[in-house]
């Protein structure tokens, strides 16, 4: 259905951003996840995941595989139940430190145990294939890296270690506060020994590691800064206010909100979704003298 209430707001409505799923999922996109800032925010959260988890009946040839969520799960809990009925398939939690000092030093709020909480509640639920993101930084959590691989043969995680990347809204990213994937690798395999679970990486932005010992869990490695998947990248981002982006890393936007608030046509919309995905860039500019920061933090464009 197009939506056809006036809105003043920059932000795109939840009926427009069902709309412009089911137009996504038309043109054969089969995940969709749904990311922030913190998603849980939004309200009526649940309705628009039971809106899009509709487009899993196969349209035209097309269907939604897989919808997801990611979030820093301190009100998760409460509605675990609700966002399961509504369709939600899987949850990836943000979590930098493990450690309660670490954590509220890093965010700002004394809010570690909540998140343990909600991983474990997820679990309980039965949200199936639940990961945790960690952000690792040198001389912040880089110590803790032992701690998340023992943390998911606990839980039987999948624990996703991300290279720190110049996305803070501060540009104060240094190369030195990197830590590579390979050096999370070694770190962690001296420990806890692992292997690559699959021989290629496909259309995935981790590697994906097993515990040598049969041990549950999964540690995957994100190194999108010194071994970038741009190649392989398929994943299109629509922001808040309706603007889609091709990268992470892109300067430039293409206004979908504009358009569909001015009367644009599905065929107009298709239009401008299939011109910005020919426009998607070659890949990222991080390790040339010529870098650019994106045009917004990674707070307002989506993981």
């Amino acid at each position: 259905m197009v939506p056809t209430a006036a809105c003043r707001s920059n932000i795109l409505t939840l009926e427009e951003i069902a709309y412009i799923c089911d137009i996504f999922v038309s043109l054969g996109i089969e995940k969709i996840r749904l990311t922030g800032g913190e998603p849980l925010l939004r309200k009526g959260i649940e309705d628009l995941i039971t809106e899009i988890a509709r487009l899993k009946m196969p349209t035209s040839g097309h269907g939604l595989r897989d919808l997801a969520i990611t979030t820093n799960g301190t009100s998760f809990p409460d509605r675990a139940n609700s966002l399961k009925n509504a369709g939600l398939d899987r949850v990836t939690f943000s979590l930098d430190s493990l450690k309660h000092d670490n954590f509220t030093a890093i965010t700002g709020v004394d809010k570690l145990d909540e998140v343990l909480d909600a991983i474990d509640t997820a679990l309980a639920v039965g949200f199936v294939d639940t990961k945790v993101n960690v952000v690792v930084i040198r001389g912040c959590n880089d110590h803790e890296l032992v701690d998340f691989a023992r943390y998911a043969r606990q839980k039987g995680l999948s624990i996703r270690f991300i290279e720190f990347m110049p996305l803070d809204s501060g540009r104060k990213w240094k190369r030195g506060d990197l830590v590579s994937g390979r050096e999370i690798l070694d770190r962690v395999n001296k420990v806890f020994p692992i292997c690559l679970a699959e021989s290629s990486r496909g259309r995935e932005t981790a590697w994906k590691y097993r515990f040598v010992d049969g041990a549950k869990g999964e540690i995957g490695i994100i190194s999108a800064v010194t071994d970038a998947f741009c190649g392989a990248c398929s994943r299109i981002r629509l922001t808040a206010d309706g603007q889609i982006r091709t990268c992470l890393f892109s300067t430039a936007e293409y206004d979908l909100r504009g358009l569909l608030r001015n009367g644009g046509t599905r065929s107009e919309i298709i239009g401008l979704i299939r011109s910005a995905v020919a426009k998607k860039e070659f890949g990222h500019t991080i390790n040339t003298n010529h870098f650019e920061y994106a045009s917004r933090s990674m707070s307002a464009i989506g993981g």
